[in-house]
């Protein structure tokens, strides 16, 4: 099985390094990455990994935020140029996990009349310490996770490689001619980091909410981006995001009463890849 991995990336150097390492070692052959417009060292990162021969570096000069092209024209290219069985089209602080930590063998085990897994996330909670490895700190996630809306997280969905692909926007459903394919389930799950620091969340609205706002393409509204822009504009952005930071008493309550759950997984993963000397991870960081 050749197993690809798409990335759509925009200034993502505190999570990228580890997402790509992670996903490398759990099963992704290659890594089709797109950046948009980072003015941060998330090029660079991407860059070593290209001169390793693990990763094809595209860069996306427009502003519109028009994923489902762009992650479409990725999906595409992984089936057509190199080869894919599967195609995973991830964000990058989403970790695609299994517990076997072989992406490949849950896959393998799809009947053959399904052509897409649908894959369900949870959002770990960012928390007060500073300077910290967002995964060390990052080990609390919600039982059931809600969008900015307030309504169930959606899950993802990865597909069999197909040089006619469509990947809806968000990656959240995917299509051929316009006929949605086969879904199943299967023993994967994603962990999700989209809360980091404040920093990092207040970038990623800024700058991908008004690049929504620009697409005048329905099939290109977020609609969680354009509400969380309103309250960046309002000037309540901050307010906002420590309101979703819980302290520690709230934190101990929440795994009291089960709103909560200590997850140290991913934590756990990462370290032993740092440990493994054949495993160039972190070192851009």
């Amino acid at each position: 099985m050749k197993l690809v991995m798409t990335l759509l990336v925009r200034d993502e150097e505190d999570i990228i390094d580890a997402n790509i390492a992670f996903h490398l070692a759990s099963g992704v052959d290659f890594i089709i990455a797109m950046d948009n417009l980072s003015v941060d060292r998330t090029p660079d990162i991407l860059r070593r990994y290209e001169e390793r021969g693990r990763l094809l570096a595209l860069k996306q000069q427009q502003d519109n935020y028009a994923q489902y092209e762009w992650v479409t024209g990725m999906a595409r290219c992984a089936a057509v140029d190199f080869g894919a069985d599967w195609v995973i089209n991830s964000d990058a602080d989403e970790f695609w996990w299994t517990e076997s930590g072989d992406l490949k063998r849950a896959l393998a085990e799809v009947p053959m009349k399904h052509d897409a897994v649908v894959v369900q996330r949870t959002n770990f909670v960012p928390r007060r310490q500073e300077g910290e490895f967002f995964a060390d700190t990052m080990t609390i996630r919600e039982r059931q996770s809600l969008n900015a809306l307030g309504n169930p997280l959606p899950p993802k969905v990865c597909h069999r490689g197909f040089p006619d692909i469509e990947v809806i926007q968000g990656n959240h459903a995917v299509s051929r001619r316009g006929q949605p394919l086969g879904e199943t389930e299967a023993a994967i799950e994603i962990l999700h980091y989209p809360m980091r620091r404040y920093e990092q969340f207040a970038n990623k609205i800024s700058k991908g909410g008004s690049a929504v706002r620009r697409n005048t393409d329905p099939a290109a509204n977020v609609s969680t981006w354009i509400r969380l822009l309103g309250v960046l504009e309002a000037g309540q952005l901050q307010q906002h995001y420590w309101e979703l930071v819980p302290d520690e008493e709230a934190i101990a309550a929440g795994l009291h009463n089960g709103r909560y759950l200590e997850d140290e997984r991913l934590r756990n993963r990462l370290a032993q890849l740092r440990s493994a000397p054949h495993i160039p991870i972190l070192e851009c960081s």
